[in-house]
């Protein structure tokens, strides 16, 4: 991602009035994968910010997948992502982190909306 340009991937899990926020996220030329819809199954969006930035958006979901299919992710994951990952390459974004003993803090951090990024409990 290029500073301001916004992000060349998202993965949202959320949906509902997110794809609007998503398309102007995203970078031009960016790709947006639904892989969840917790605030919804439908948008109404404005079509022209899809285009004028060349964005694609694009669905998928493992639940109905063989557990072959699932292994075959999981080997790519493990042989293209975590590397990346291990390598500081890719960092997820991470909002809050709270001890195990605040797990009720945290869950209520989650159901507000609030947070931008993942909220993380420690041991």
């Amino acid at each position: 991602m290029e500073a301001g340009g916004g992000a060349d991937v998202i993965l949202d899990m959320v949906g509902g009035e997110y794809v609007t926020r998503n398309y102007v996220a995203a970078a031009v030329d960016g790709r947006i994968v639904q892989i969840a819809f917790m605030h919804g199954q439908k948008a109404t969006v404005d079509l022209r910010l899809l285009m004028q930035k060349r964005l694609i958006h694009t669905g998928s979901t493992l639940r109905p997948r063989s557990a072959a299919e699932k292994a075959v992710i999981a080997d790519a994951l493990q042989a293209k992502v975590w590397p990346l990952l291990e390598a500081g390459r890719c960092k997820p974004v991470i909002d809050s982190v709270f001890p195990f003993v605040e797990a009720a803090k945290a869950h209520e951090r989650m159901e507000s909306g609030a947070h931008i990024g993942k909220i993380v409990l420690t041991t």
